[in-house]
Order: C-alpha cells, then sequence, then structure tokens
C-alpha cells in the first residue's frame, strides 16, 4: 500500500507536470499572452527540479545511512516524513537497522573487555604483537614478571636481556623456547611459547611467558636425588665386600700379637682364603671401574649429525639385523610406515640406536610368552610430526616402576645396565623430540618415539 501511495505521488506530478506544458505550449502560441506561458514554463521547470528532488530523497537517506555505517556513527535517527508512508517505513527500517548495529557494536565492545579483562587475570604472562614490533596487548602478569609498566615495541625487551626480542620475534606458530633472563638480581627461567593470527589482514603474534624457574629446580633436585640414590646403591655394592674381604686379607696376613707388625706363616688353605678374596676384590674394582665407564659414557652423547633419509629404510635395516633373534625365540614380527615415503630429519646412526635398544627389550619381553609378537608402526599425526610405536606382548612392566625405567642405571634386568632407556630419552631430546612409554601389566608395553 505504502508503495501505491508512492506511485500516485509521483503520477500526480508527472500529469501536473504535463498539463503545465502542454499549457506553456498552447499559450506560447498567443501572441497576446507571451508573459503567462514564460510564467507557466517557470513553474514547469520548478515542477520538474521538485520532482527530481522529491524522487532522489531515497537515494539521500541511503547515502546518509550508509554514512553512519561506514563511520561507526549509531547516533543517527530517521525521522517520519511528510511524503508518504514509503517514506515512513523506509525511515523505520533505517532506525531499526542502526539499533541492531548499535546493539552489536555494545555486545562487541562487552565481549573485548570480557577478554580483556581475563587476559588481564591470567597469571602467565601475555604479549600480542604485530608484524613491526609494535605490542597490541600485554597483561599484568608481564608487568609483574619483567617488572616493566610500558612496553609499547617487543624491541624493548632488548634492555631486560640482550637478544630476547629477536628470540621472541624468530618463534613461529607452536615453537619453545626456554631462557634464562635475570630482572632485579633474581634468576628466571622463562618459557615463552608462541602462535599466530590473521587479525584485519595482519599478522599478530602472541606469545606467552611463564617462570618456570621453581619447577626446574624441584624437578633437579629430584632428578639429582634419584641419581644419587643409585649411584650410592651401586657404588656401596662394590664397596662393601671390598672392605670387608680387605679386612679378611688383614686378618690373614698380619700378625699383631707383639708391637711389631709381621707376616703370619700361612698354610696352603689360608694362601687359597686370601688369593680368592685377592680376586674378588680384583673383580669388583674392576666392575666398578666399568660402572664408572658406563657413566661416563652416558654423558658423552655425539652431537647429531641431521640428515634426510626414508623411515622405511631404517625399518627395513634393523628388521635385518634382529631377523637372527626373532628367529630364534619364534617371534612373530612386523612392522608398518603409512604411507611409505615417510622422511624425517635426524641422525640415522642414533635413531638406530635408539630403535634397536627398545627392539632389544622387546625382545627380551616376550622371548617367554606363549604367543611372542611385535609390532612397530610409524606414520604422521594431526600436527605433522612423526610417530612411531614399538608394541610387544609381553609380561609388561609394573605401575609402581613404570616411571623410573628412564632413569639411569635402573633396570629390572638381571644383566641390564640400566642405561639404554636414559640414552634413548637423550638422544630423542638432541632431535627436538620426545620417548614415553605406557603398559599394561601381563599384557602389552608399547613405547613411543615422535618426532
Amino acid at each position: 500500500m505504502a508503495y501505491k501511495n508512492f506511485r500516485l505521488h509521483v503520477v500526480a506530478r508527472v500529469l501536473l507536470l504535463a498539463v503545465t506544458l502542454a499549457l506553456v505550449i498552447y499559450l506560447a502560441r498567443q501572441d497576446d499572452l507571451l508573459i503567462t506561458s514564460i510564467v507557466l514554463g517557470a513553474i514547469a521547470v520548478f515542477q520538474v527540479v521538485e520532482l527530481i528532488h522529491y524522487l532522489e530523497e531515497t537515494n539521500r537517506k541511503l547515502t546518509h545511512f550508509f554514512q553512519s555505517i561506514r563511520h561507526s556513527d549509531f547516533s543517527t535517527s530517521f525521522t517520519g516524513s511528510i511524503r508518504g508512508k514509503t517514506f515512513e517505513n523506509l525511515n523505520i527500517e533505517f532506525n531499526e537497522v542502526i539499533q541492531a548495529f548499535q546493539k552489536n557494536r555494545a555486545e562487541k565492545m562487552e565481549q573485548h573487555n570480557y577478554l580483556l579483562t581475563v587476559v588481564q587475570h591470567v597469571s602467565i604472562g601475555i604479549i600480542a604483537f604485530h608484524g613491526d614490533g609494535s605490542v597490541d596487548i600485554f597483561n599484568n602478569a608481564v608487568k609483574k614478571l619483567l617488572k616493566i609498566n610500558n612496553l609499547k615495541n617487543i624491541q624493548a625487551l632488548d634492555n631486560i636481556k640482550e637478544g630476547l626480542a629477536g628470540k621472541i620475534i624468530g618463534l613461529k606458530a607452536g615453537e619453545k623456547i626456554l631462557t634464562k633472563i635475570i630482572v632485579d638480581d633474581e634468576i628466571l627461567q622463562v618459557f615463552i611459547s608462541a602462535t599466530q593470527l590473521r587479525l584485519r589482514g595482519k599478522e599478530l603474534t602472541i606469545i606467552s611467558l611463564q617462570d618456570i624457574h621453581a619447577e626446574l629446580e624441584e624437578q633437579e633436585i629430584e632428578s639429582w636425588q634419584k641419581l644419587i640414590r643409585v649411584l650410592t646403591h651401586e657404588i656401596m655394592n662394590s664397596i662393601t665386600p671390598i672392605s670387608s674381604l680387605v679386612s679378611t686379607v688383614d686378618d690373614l696376613l698380619i700378625d699383631e700379637s707383639d708391637e711389631s707388625l709381621k707376616l703370619k706363616e700361612l698354610d696352603e688353605e689360608d694362601l687359597q682364603s686370601v688369593r680368592e678374596a685377592l680376586t674378588t676384590i680384583q673383580h669388583r674394582s674392576k666392575g666398578l671401574l666399568n660402572f664408572v665407564d658406563v657413566y661416563r659414557n652416558l654423558t658423552r652423547i655425539p652431537k647429531p649429525n641431521f640428515r634426510y633419509f626414508r623411515l622405511s629404510d631404517v625399518m627395513k635395516r634393523n628388521a635385518r639385523l634382529l631377523q637372527p633373534k626373532l628367529e630364534k625365540f619364534s617371534i612373530d614380527f612386523h612392522y608398518q610406515v603409512v604411507p611409505d615415503n615417510i622422511m624425517v630429519t635426524a641422525d640415522p646412526d642414533l635413531i638406530d640406536q635408539v630403535i634397536i635398544n627398545l627392539l632389544v627389550n622387546a625382545i627380551d619381553a616376550v622371548k617367554d610368552a606363549s604367543n611372542p609378537a611385535i609390532t612397530v608402526k610409524a606414520w604422521v599425526n594431526k600436527n605433522s610430526r612423526v610417530v612411531i610405536e614399538i608394541t610387544d606382548n609381553g609380561h609388561g612392566i609394573k605401575p609402581d616402576i613404570l616411571d623410573k625405567v628412564f632413569m639411569p642405571f635402573y633396570t629390572s634386568k638381571k644383566h641390564g645396565s640400566g642405561i639404554g632407556l636414559s640414552l634413548a630419552r637423550q638422544i630423542m631430546h638432541l632431535h627436538k623430540g620426545s620417548i614415553t612409554v605406557r603398559s599394561r601389566p601381563d599384557e602389552s608395553t608399547t613405547f613411543t618415539l615422535t618426532f
């Protein structure tokens, strides 16, 4: 109905203009009415201008409306019009759209303030900066951690530690670093991780900073305590019998019946006892020297010589190497690399050492099983990291010792050295990877390597 009313207004104006023009033409032909025709001509021109103005009213309102949106000026309101119901309805719709935008903007502001409050409240330091280094957001935890009040550009972090800004800028999405910072004579071990996103067409990097100095100290103390317990145990196992045997030999050889020291006269049986004691002392001394040598080897892992190679070649090579042992114990062994062309960047010799060690442990675990089986699977996970799983159906690992299997010199084997898994973990650490274990007693054990 509104649009019909608008059309009636237009038709009426057009008809009135047509009548006016017709009168102008008629009067122009009358010589005595020339002045009247000129006046009517001026009225016709005014009618044309007024008609155009009337028709362009909608365009003017649309222009005003879009300018309000573009400049986020939601205080504008469109009032009623005497030009008809069409324009009244248009004004109503404009006002409703403006109110919707105003409401949406208010909700976004509330959400922004809410997220900003959350960011400021968390105890982990957060810094968001653009590609040019300008800082967008940094929270109170950063101020407290780094003892700063303002941070306009990420380069300002070089004032805290030389090169810190460069390290942070060089971080890629998902990368993490651990760096030592000294603030007000206090040592901080800051764990820094980064993520990236695109906001309004610009790259934005968000980093989190967390001081884990206390946690690292606790872990270090715990590790030293574990290591000292192992070393004490191994050394005492050798020193105690040596000390006892030395005392025995002293009793057999030295005569302390008078003030002067002299050797006793020994019969064949005493000589044999002395010889056995000295042999035992020699054996235990060699064992202790071997223990120290093994410990020294544990701390001398060579630096990886990284190469780019096919993972399936490693699997084939190790399968051929261990084939005699697998056949000896009738072990069902198979491996699977999906896809077959997975490539890794690593030191193949060190990776061979890790995989062979795990396979040898798996063979030892299943050799007495009724249906011994070992499975090796390799694939690329959702994070584009290469994963290798070695699973056996052996006796498993008890839950109370599961967290100790990577400790140096800890072993549950009768003839084990206890350094194999510790070496494997150090090698994986050198490759920026990890090794984990899960086990179900009397069912299976799975070691997972992640590169």
